[in-house]
């Protein structure tokens, strides 16, 4: 009875790594206003969700981290820079999106808004608004109800929140 085991081929780092999940990652940042609204932009015709509201964000560029994204594409978005790296919410892991495959999408709070500030849209989005938790359930989002609801009672808490598929772990 032969009791060796048979030879494992063994892949380059550079092929193995070909071979592990691929995710797309993005990054969005909430901000609040004094009466605790949360801004939202719509996406303008021709967009991907045209007509839906959702926080500013994007994916990450290549090499850049999940912080600096954030920052990034909120002052794209909306022509707002943080002073300070803005603060860890959570993270959500969406198993596919529109047949892209899997998406982590960090969420981060990035204060609250002063009054009077200005938001100056990219060509991206064509409307911006302060929207109460209240007004989401009939509104057109990129995210549930349920996810920002989570997000912002994380930011008012000083807490972190984990989400699968938009719902709290």
């Amino acid at each position: 009875m032969d009791t060796t085991l048979p030879q494992l081929a063994v892949l380059p780092r550079e092929e193995w790594i070909k071979t592990l999940p691929q995710a797309i990652v993005a990054s969005c940042v909430l901000l609040l206003d004094a009466e605790d609204r949360i801004l939202l932009l719509r996406y303008a015709a021709g967009q991907p969700g045209a007509g839906t509201w959702g926080l500013p964000g994007g994916m990450l560029d290549h090499g850049e981290d999940p912080v600096g994204a954030a920052r990034r594409e909120l002052h794209e978005e909306t022509g707002i820079v943080l002073d300070d790296d803005p603060r860890l919410l959570g993270y959500d892991h969406r198993a596919d999106v529109n047949g892209t495959g899997p998406v982590i999408d960090f969420y981060f709070h990035g204060g609250v808004l002063p009054a009077g500030q200005a938001i100056r849209r990219s060509a991206e989005h064509d409307a911006h608004g302060l929207f109460r938790l209240s007004e989401l359930e009939t509104a057109p989002l990129t995210s549930r109800p349920p996810t920002l609801l989570a997000l912002h009672t994380a930011a008012r808490s000083g807490t972190v929140v984990c989400l699968r598929e938009g719902q709290p772990l």
